[in-house]
């Protein structure tokens, strides 16, 4: 896993390079449930 820092409010999480969640379409940061449950079914 790697942190990649940006800026802006941009917030997003990719498992092995599939892009799984991003606060930057949603308008909302997700609870860490949320993002664990997806890191599940990647």
């Amino acid at each position: 896993m790697n942190l990649i820092p940006s800026s802006g409010g941009v917030f997003e999480v990719t498992v092995n390079g599939e892009k799984i969640y991003s606060k930057d379409e949603t308008g909302v940061f997700p609870k860490s449930e949320e993002i664990i449950d997806k890191m599940k079914t990647v």
